[in-house]
């Protein structure tokens, strides 16, 4: 049964919406660059003030001197910090969602979410923190390498296992019913070769306005994600178009290519950590920190610096690599889809939708845009449409 819209507007957004759109955008921009600035000011005062190797005494005291107890308590102490400072941000982000009725979810259910965030996020530093130093103790000189291949190794275990591992601890998930939907996105599916292990209505309703699809997992965990909000608002050959232009990363083999390329850029960020981590413990008294080796964990600030500065200054090649990939999916969806009108009328409505900025300044879509512009999607898709007539 064919699913009936609502009432959003095909054209573009009204004046008041594209303000709306670009004071939205422009303000979750600030906050995350605000929000990164913080960390790595909180990271630095550890490192220069010596809080560090407080920190580290205290955990040793409270592991009565065992070393990987130590290292636990240590991470939890940092963890600690780092989410107390970040806090307040974090809330603004919830009432700014609020603000631009994206969302209508409870504080309660936030912080209940925020703090599931903090434990998971927790378990992972953890793991990662106890891997590096069991690394560095065993390993000397060339412990990155090593830790690159765990890490490297454990990135697609968790893109294999984070659908249904991870994404259950925030959403709820249910089987789609609409049967007419199922069956045309399997036979999309089945077009490209794709074994997929079931199709899920996504709830983040309960959480956020916005709309949103994805394919998730890797083998026997790919999975293809549908938002409520999509379904309720959007019609079959819509939704069909969005996943088309999913589709478009498996033809691509995008999932496949961006574990190689996280895995190169991880190589690099491993590499300079050990470079920064032997420099820092040869300044320790620079740094207050008194790193008497390596496997200080004292230093873990420091390659965690290290780690967040090589994000940041990769950011827009990183991001420019996914700008391509977008558009291969996109040319795809095009191609395999009877009509490219389906395609625009899906971009528009997400675009009033979500908010989405049409035509940021270059410069802004250049650092911070993992996708092409709405503005130059829609005209490269009706480009697309003039060469088919």
């Amino acid at each position: 049964m064919q699913i009936t819209p609502n009432p959003f507007r095909a054209l573009s957004l009204s004046i008041v919406d594209e303000a709306q759109a670009l004071e939205y955008n422009r303000l979750t921009r600030k906050l995350s660059v605000i929000d990164t600035a913080v960390g790595f000011i909180i990271l630095a005062l550890l490192l220069f003030t010596g809080i560090t190797t407080t920190f580290r005494d205290k955990s040793l005291n409270l592991s009565g001197g065992g070393y990987t107890l130590g290292v636990f308590f240590y991470v939890v102490m940092l963890m600690l910090l780092l989410k107390l400072a970040g806090f307040g941000i974090e809330f603004y982000g919830f009432r700014l969602e609020h603000r631009f009725h994206l969302s209508e979810q409870k504080l309660g259910a936030w912080l209940w979410d925020s703090a599931k965030e903090w434990l998971v996020g927790l378990v992972f530093a953890v793991l990662g923190a106890e891997v590096v130093y069991y690394i560095i103790r065993q390993s000397g000189e060339y412990w990155w390498i090593w830790a690159w291949l765990v890490f490297a190794i454990f990135f697609v275990v968790l893109n294999q296992l984070g659908p249904v591992l991870l994404l259950p601890l925030f959403y709820k998930f249910q089987p789609l019913e609409d049967a007419d939907l199922r069956e045309r996105l399997e036979r999309m599916s089945q077009k490209v070769g794709m074994s997929i292990r079931g199709i899920y209505e996504w709830k983040l309703s309960e959480k956020s306005k916005k709309a949103n699809a994805a394919l998730t997992g890797l083998g026997p965990t790919r999975r293809i994600l549908l938002a409520d909000n999509l379904l309720n608002n959007y019609s079959h050959d819509e939704i069909e178009a969005v996943l088309a232009h999913e589709l478009g990363h498996h033809v691509h083999k995008h999932i496949q290519w961006g574990i190689v390329v996280q895995s190169v850029v991880s190589l690099l960020g491993f590499f300079l950590a050990a470079q920064v981590l032997e420099y820092a413990v040869r300044l320790n008294s620079v740094l207050r920190g008194r790193f008497s080796d390596l496997h200080d964990f004292a230093d873990l600030p420091v390659l965690l610096l290290t780690a967040g500065i090589v994000g940041v200054v990769l950011m827009p090649v990183l991001n420019a690599y996914s700008r391509h990939n977008e558009r291969q999916a996109d040319d795809f969806c095009w191609r395999s889809i009877p009509s490219v009108q389906p395609f625009l009328s899906a971009m528009e409505k997400l675009e009033e939708q979500n908010l989405a900025e049409r035509n940021p300044a270059p410069w802004i879509e250049m650092i911070f845009h993992s996708h092409p512009s709405l503005g130059r999607r829609l005209a490269a898709a009706k480009a697309f449409a003039a060469t088919k007539n």
